[in-house]
């Protein structure tokens, strides 16, 4: 198993998971012509994506996925409450070939198998996902205001995982956004701040774990070194051992052995 991002952040996000074969995009808030362009530095194009998982319906997770399908005939997994949400996406007279799933039910697509679960954040029927390939897991959780036991439990015993490292609370308390911004992106339905974050980590079963990066890092309310800092002193590694998912280039190819 391999995964790369193609960015990650407030502006368009998008995640692509290789085994064998098959590969699959977890998101895309990406235009067309973007999206092409991502793939290309990862050297794949469009009929290299085997599906698309959607997370939840805000425009920098799905804004781009359903012209994207279509246009390239893949189809797309999506819950029912999503689904309601994306209408506005929908291209016209498409031909899409939609799949809904349900939150806590793995499904596979030929040599993936995608564990779903659900996760706390201001959305209609969000989900994060675990990816297995019959020896290992990748974990990949963003978009979330606060962890849960079932979330734990679900990212325990990964070989690799993506969290979320959205804000240092301190630089998004005396940034530039708006109150109540700022108690939307804080709060419990919102994006998980670094200690949080840590903390999280903290709770997991990291044994197996080869590869953590950093992902959704605000632009505006974080900084990589904060993020990395954060979870380095969890693992009592050198932060530079930690990845960071950034908005522009994502990040290359990791292989999970």
């Amino acid at each position: 198993m391999r995964f790369a991002s193609l960015g990650s952040g407030s502006a368009g996000n998008a995640l692509v998971v290789e085994v064998k074969q098959t590969r699959l995009m977890l998101d895309c808030g990406f235009g067309i012509k973007e999206t092409l362009a991502r793939l290309a530095r990862l050297n794949l194009g469009p009929a290299d994506i085997d599906g698309i998982v959607i997370t939840h319906e805000h425009d920098d997770h799905a804004g781009g996925a359903f012209k994207f399908a279509a246009k390239h005939n893949i189809p797309v997994w999506l819950t029912y409450g999503t689904l309601k949400m994306v209408t506005r996406y929908l291209p016209n007279q498409h031909a899409l070939q939609l799949h809904v799933i349900d939150s806590h039910t793995a499904f596979s697509v030929q040599d993936i198998e995608v564990q779903p679960y659900p996760v706390p954040h201001d959305a209609r029927e969000p989900i994060q996902c675990v990816f297995a390939d019959g020896n290992h897991l990748l974990g990949v959780l963003t978009d979330v205001g606060r962890s849960t036991p079932h979330i734990e439990s679900k990212l325990s015993g990964c070989s690799a995982l993506v969290l979320e490292c959205n804000h240092d609370a301190a630089m998004l308390q005396n940034g530039p956004y708006t109150w109540s911004l700022k108690k939307r992106v804080g709060g419990d339905l919102g994006h998980l701040e670094n200690i949080d974050s840590a903390n999280l980590l903290s709770r997991l079963d990291s044994s197996k774990l080869q590869h953590l990066v950093a992902a959704h890092l605000s632009a505006k309310n974080n900084t990589p070194l904060l993020a990395k800092t954060a979870l380095a002193n969890v693992l009592g590694c050198d932060p530079d051992w930690i990845g960071i998912a950034d908005q522009q280039q994502g990040f290359d190819w990791r292989a999970i052995v």
